[in-house]
């Protein structure tokens, strides 16, 4: 668009040198509540045009140019189909970009963007701004509500788990009580508010502040579901978009971090552009806190 410089100029996949990498993972099956997810990174994508690149809070201007690696071919199968798919996928990025972001898709995409990183486990750091403590039983598959339990059976110690934003009344005593006895570090939505999203993220980076590379886990749903109604498990009382802006920046500002996905975005849900421009203001956020790093 002329005379509007916007996150679409810095997307191309002929970016070979890229600092950031885009996968997307259009993941729908599986879901708890089923729905479209897999339309998200297309209309991420298409959404980008909309947002520009000058931050008049910093007086700053995206520049870091973002490798589109295309979308991973899940088809229609299995989670447990798609995980190595997605897992391979991920690890491509990782080799080649300082960042890599992970456009779902169902939440089901977070563990094998773990998995990409190549690391034992011990290692790897997961932070999750989610409603949810996705702890649902495994027993009868992987599903997008047991991806951290799922991970955990896979070898990932709860020391190396902080979750930011787990809502009341959307969630079981057992999973709470699992999560806690694991070692992971439950941030609520009312601890944000009390002490604020600056605080949450210090926590959360202070609990996984031995691992050598860190996932963070955007879930859609942590956010309001009325500034964000495209997010089928959202629900009212969530965190504030300014907030979840201000978290997905710092998080994106420590060079530890070398993945962030974004799920649970299911765009019929939202017959207004909502929660298409919060989707892909999230992009921007991702850049501007990359950019920090090189301050």
């Amino acid at each position: 668009m002329a005379g509007w410089p916007n996150l679409s100029d810095l997307l191309s996949d002929s970016h070979a040198d890229a600092p950031v990498g885009l996968v997307g993972a259009p993941l729908a099956a599986g879901s708890v509540t089923p729905g479209r997810c897999d339309l998200a990174p297309a209309l991420l994508r298409r959404t980008l045009r909309r947002i520009g690149r000058y931050d008049v809070e910093t007086s700053l201007e995206l520049k870091t140019p973002v490798l589109d690696r295309g979308d991973v071919e899940v088809g229609v199968g299995t989670i447990e189909e798609a995980t190595p798919l997605i897992r391979d996928a991920v690890a491509s990025s990782v080799e080649r970009h300082a960042l890599t972001l992970l456009a779902g898709g169902n939440n089901a995409v977070t563990r094998p963007g773990v998995l990409g990183l190549g690391l034992p486990l011990e290692k790897v750091g997961l932070i999750t701004l989610d409603a949810h403590f996705d702890m649902r039983d495994t027993s009868a598959g992987l599903g997008n509500g047991n991806p951290v339990r799922a991970l955990m059976e896979d070898g990932l110690p709860g020391t190396n788990i902080a979750q930011v934003g787990i809502a009341s009344f959307a969630n079981s005593r057992d999973m709470h009580a699992d999560a806690i006895a694991a070692g992971n570090l439950a941030i609520t939505m009312n601890d944000v508010r009390e002490v604020g999203v600056d605080r949450s993220i210090d926590r959360a980076f202070d609990h996984v502040k031995h691992c050598q590379a860190v996932v963070v886990d955007c879930d859609i749903d942590v956010i309001d579901r009325s500034q964000f109604p495209g997010a089928p498990g959202a629900r009212p009382g969530g965190m504030a978009a300014h907030d979840f802006f201000r978290a997905v920046r710092r998080l994106a500002s420590d060079a530890r971090v070398w993945v962030i996905d974004f799920t649970e975005w299911d765009p019929p849900l939202d017959p207004t552009d909502l929660s298409a421009l919060t989707a892909a203001r999230w992009v921007a956020e991702c850049l501007a806190g990359f950019e920090m790093r090189q301050v």
